[in-house]
């Protein structure tokens, strides 16, 4: 059996203006209610939480009653997996409130111990795994796949200095790429063009059949979504890469 929960906030805060809802709250809900012992007051507090989320409270009882989840056993991926379904029921911005209280108080952040997991915790998608296509690359890239239907779109994150190599996407008809830089910094070049920096929020429109090349600044990670283009006949042409002194000259 867990300790017995003792309440005084009614009687402390209200209890001279108010004394029947104070005993109420420190008496009746705190004391006996939640010292009931047929559910376990984990599944006390879950339920609390989903209460107050469905009906749209997320003042300081909604975040006290957090901290009282964690501090009884709740964890971040149960809280994490708590707040998604309930979304699902009882509305998006009621989730996105929830998720904002929860973040501070389970301290979401992955530790941060290296320079990847410094870059993570700066972006909104996965930086994923070592990029199959690393034989291409000059330096270590990454690949997270963000959808595989449809319209196929990808992740790629690259380390400092990496980039990949010249390459050109054929077509018959059609075809071609689109980047959407969404962390760091890089550049994109089309052969016998200049380079342009890409920055978050940079749209880069790739035609089919143009050679060129995409990477990392020197001193930044970099990480961009790349569309593909539905095309005819397409494929991907893999070119010689960027040499360090043709990419020192970008800086």
């Amino acid at each position: 059996m867990s300790d017995k929960i003792v309440q005084t906030a009614g009687r402390d805060q209200i209890g001279d203006f108010a004394p029947m809802f104070a005993h109420l709250n420190d008496d009746v809900l705190f004391g006996e209610v939640w010292n009931e012992e047929e559910i376990s007051i984990k599944t006390k507090c879950i339920i609390t939480v989903v209460s107050l989320m469905a009906s749209g409270i997320t003042d300081s009882s909604l975040g006290y009653h957090l901290m009282n989840a964690k501090k009884n056993g709740v964890t971040k991926e149960e809280i994490a997996a708590i707040i998604t379904h309930a979304t699902m029921y009882v509305g998006w911005p009621k989730g996105w409130a929830v998720f904002r209280l929860a973040k501070e108080i389970w301290n979401e952040a992955e530790p941060e111990l290296t320079d990847k997991d410094k870059y993570q915790n700066t972006i909104f998608f996965p930086i994923g795994e070592p990029n199959p296509y690393g034989d291409y690359f000059v330096g270590q890239s990454y690949l997270a796949p963000i959808s595989t239907e449809q319209v196929p779109m990808f992740n790629v994150t690259f380390e400092p200095g990496c980039r990949n190599n010249w390459h050109t996407h054929h077509a018959a008809s059609g075809g071609g790429q689109m980047l959407i830089c969404v962390g760091g910094r890089g550049y994109y070049q089309e052969w016998g063009k200049d380079a342009l920096e890409m920055t978050p929020g940079t749209v880069i429109n790739i035609p089919a059949n143009v050679k060129h090349w995409h990477g990392a600044a020197p001193d930044s990670w970099f990480s961009h979504i790349a569309v593909e283009v539905p095309g005819k006949e397409g494929k991907t042409e893999w070119q010689e890469p960027v040499f360090d002194e043709d990419y020192r000259k970008l800086n």
